[in-house]
């Protein structure tokens, strides 16, 4: 039975397996680099307004379900009434943000990631 060689070193020189990945030292160059920075940028301007967003409207929901009973309460249609529909309204929300982001990230970070990966896959 054939026994398996030890992963390469993590400090950047050849291990016993051949050619090791990139070390300490090109992974902080990268990340101060323009080119993470921006992806970085493209990241946090998506997440963090739609975070924001989503918190705020989960709050409004806890409020209203804590403080405005009455509302809440409130028949719609049949026995269906406000905090059901806001419930329900919560789960299509995580739902949609779910989507979104997947279609975000593929669309621009994945990308973005994809070139520093390989420069950096090139540069080891």
């Amino acid at each position: 039975m054939p026994t398996e060689a030890p992963p390469p070193t993590r400090d950047g020189t050849e291990g016993p397996a051949g050619p090791a990945g990139p070390g300490t030292e090109q992974f902080i160059e990268v990340q101060e680099g323009a080119e993470f920075g921006e992806l970085r940028r493209t990241y946090r301007s998506f997440a963090f307004p739609l975070t924001l967003a989503f918190i705020a409207w989960y709050l409004l929901y806890v409020l209203l379900s804590n403080y405005a009973g009455g509302f809440m309460g409130t028949k719609v249609v049949g026995n269906i009434n406000v905090a059901l529909v806001l419930g329900l309204g919560q789960f299509a929300t995580t739902f949609l943000i779910a989507w979104l982001y997947s279609r975000h990230a593929a669309n621009r970070l994945d990308p973005q990631a994809d070139a520093i990966r390989k420069r950096m896959e090139g540069d080891a």
